[in-house]
């Protein structure tokens, strides 16, 4: 339990983080969005229950201030979790470079799935579509600089919290 409840709260402060950053930026017309970063760690490294729950708690997180309906961000997340768990074991779990690649592709994937549930029942618009690639484009470059720094603070919050994972990993393997 006290691995989920420390990567919750990370993942709460990169939420917090971000929204605050979203405010900020509203002007530009631009919005962050980071939501593959909420699950890769999760998915690399934790058991597969406890690693669920993490995903599935961000994206309620995502889903307390999002205009779609509640659920979509935690059965996303979910989603975008078991994915990358089913593949985990064909990846070096412990490279943050590997991770960071990772959420890029679980960002486009979670952000892709967003835009269409999100858009389908509207009448089609073309001037969406540029506002939503510009955003996409902007998160992921944003993404890719601060993923290193995040994935480091999970696992020093894993740390604090008394968790050792490489000598949990050593043990299943």
């Amino acid at each position: 339990m006290r691995r989920t409840l420390a990567l919750f709260f990370t993942s709460y402060l990169l939420w917090a983080l971000v929204s605050q950053i979203n405010h900020e930026i509203s002007g530009w017309r631009v919005s962050l969005f980071f939501g593959g970063l909420f699950v890769v760690f999760p998915a690399l490294r934790l058991k597969r229950n406890e690693g669920l729950l993490v995903a599935f708690a961000s994206g309620l997180l995502f889903d307390v201030n999002a205009p779609i309906w509640f659920g979509c961000h935690a059965l996303l997340f979910s989603a975008a979790y078991l994915f990358v768990f089913h593949f985990r074991s064909r990846v070096p779990r412990e490279e943050s470079l590997i991770g960071a690649v990772i959420a890029l592709l679980a960002n486009l994937g979670i952000f892709l799935g967003i835009s269409f549930g999100a858009f389908r029942d509207l009448p089609v618009n073309a001037n969406i579509w540029p506002r939503l690639l510009t955003d996409l484009l902007i998160s992921q470059v944003f993404l890719a600089s601060i993923a290193p720094w995040f994935l480091a603070l999970q696992a020093r919050a894993l740390e604090i919290a008394g968790v050792d994972l490489r000598a949990e990993h050593r043990g299943m393997r």
